[in-house]
């Protein structure tokens, strides 16, 4: 499944432009590497998703679409932290 449209389905994000804009500027990461919008999203993954006061590292759980929009459990927390607001993340 594409990052975009995970990260929508997840409910990690509002919407799938947010999201779009989101990996554009480098916020979000899939094994540490930086990646495009149509980048492929499998489980097992590690995905990092830096919001303006926090950033999460999560594990998915299923990338499958149905089970995600049946509100199956998409990711799991592995960790959590504060965002300096002055800098970027990475």
């Amino acid at each position: 499944m594409r990052l975009d449209k995970y990260l929508k389905l997840s409910k990690l994000v509002k919407r799938r432009t947010v999201a779009q804009q989101m990996i554009e500027i480098g916020a979000v990461r899939i094994n540490r590497k930086n990646v495009k919008s149509s980048a492929d999203v499998k489980d097992g993954d590690i995905l990092e998703v830096a919001y303006p006061r926090r950033i999460i590292t999560i594990k998915v759980l299923t990338s499958d679409e149905v089970l995600l929009k049946r509100n199956s459990e998409a990711y799991e927390l592995l960790e959590e932290k504060r965002a300096d607001q002055d800098e970027r993340p990475w």
